[in-house]
């Protein structure tokens, strides 16, 4: 009998052996690309449990720092846990989603609250900075060359602070004013004693004045005169008078005359008359040491209306106490000439006088003084 042996196929054989030598080949990669994605999936374990691990951070409050050690991965999350709240005016130097990291330095910045008064308005402001020059600034207000603020630009944040801004604005009108003319006498020797004639006309003159007004929010609170220029020139009246002798009449009139005069010396002898500058008058009384001072128009506050109601002149207003001397009588004061009395002044009170001049540098000049005084009417001395 014959044996029947298993019928081999050499298709079979071969693949066998495909196979075999494909898994050799193919196996080493399979094993290095798992370890390196072993590797790989290590270092992500390693990476997330060191980012959950702890972490010491700064944290500075208004100057003062405070160092923690946390695990949680928010700023949001760290200010929670240590009740460390937030106005919503406060300032922090990195975002509260942002996540922190390990050695990171955080700082809050405290708001401190304003009462700020500005262009008629009241404000309740928050700032974070420490000058009150940089917060005005940074809050969007702005200061022109003469506003005012209180307190100073320089003054540190305080909280509650009360802030006030007064805007000052200043403007330069013009005002006319009118000078009255003088009347001089002057003698003349071609006219016979007690004829008079008009040797000049007079005319007032004018003078501009530029004054100053400075408004605080809109309010005027004070003037000054900044300058002045002359319009018209004034023209004083000048009056000749006559000092020739008079023809002499008969002997019989001259003796009368001479007795007239002779009584007449005799009756002014015994009264209160002087001679100065040139005038023979008679006063009422004299007052010595009257204490002298000076003031001008230039002044702040003091207009060129006088109590009287007449109008400020050099060289012939004074400011007295109508106690001693009546308003509109004039007086002889020694070493300044005459003088009427038409204005007054609170300090000035008693045996004391205020000199008036245009400039205010001249009246500053003038200091103090002690004169003699003739209190003499309400009309002037004239040359006889």
């Amino acid at each position: 009998m014959g044996v029947f042996q298993p019928e081999v196929s050499h298709d079979s054989q071969s693949s066998s052996r495909s196979f075999a030598l494909r898994w050799k080949q193919v196996n080493p990669r399979v094993l290095s690309l798992a370890g390196v994605v072993s590797i790989v999936i290590a270092l992500l374990i390693l990476l997330y449990v060191h980012g959950q691990g702890n972490k010491v951070i700064n944290l500075v409050i208004d100057g003062e720092v405070l160092t923690l050690e946390t695990r949680e991965a928010l700023l949001s999350d760290v200010l929670a846990k240590e009740q460390i709240s937030l106005l919503p005016h406060d300032e922090v130097s990195i975002g509260l989603s942002d996540e922190i990291q390990d050695g990171d330095r955080v700082v809050i910045t405290r708001a401190q609250k304003l009462t700020l008064t500005a262009d008629g308005t009241t404000k309740t402001l928050y700032t974070t900075e420490d000058k009150l020059g940089e917060a005005i600034q940074k809050l969007g207000y702005s200061l022109k060359s003469n506003d005012k603020i209180i307190p100073s630009l320089e003054t540190a944040v305080s909280p509650g602070m009360e802030v006030k801004i007064v805007r000052v604005t200043k403007q330069v009108v013009e005002r006319t004013v009118s000078l009255p003319f003088r009347v001089i006498k002057t003698a003349d020797p071609s006219l016979y004693k007690g004829d008079v004639r008009v040797a000049q006309a007079g005319k007032p003159g004018a003078i501009i004045q530029h004054i100053e007004k400075t408004y605080q929010d809109g309010k005027l609170v004070s003037m000054s005169m900044v300058g002045k220029e002359v319009q018209t020139v004034t023209k004083d009246k000048v009056i000749a008078v006559g000092t020739k002798a008079l023809p002499k009449a008969t002997v019989a009139a001259a003796t009368s005359t001479k007795k007239t005069t002779s009584s007449s010396a005799k009756t002014t002898a015994a009264s209160n008359v002087v001679h100065k500058a040139g005038v023979d008058f008679e006063y009422k009384r004299m007052i010595k040491n009257v204490s002298m001072t000076a003031y001008s128009s230039e002044e702040p506050g003091i207009g060129t209306r006088t109590a009287s109601g007449t109008r400020v002149t050099e060289g012939r207003t004074i400011a007295v106490d109508p106690d001693v001397i009546p308003i509109g009588w004039w007086v002889y004061i020694e070493g300044l000439g005459f003088r009427r009395a038409e204005d007054t002044g609170g300090a000035i009170q008693g045996n004391k006088i205020d000199v008036y001049y245009d400039s205010l540098s001249n009246a500053r000049n003038f200091g103090r003084k002690s004169r003699t005084i003739y209190v003499i009417g309400p009309v002037k001395p004239e040359l006889n």
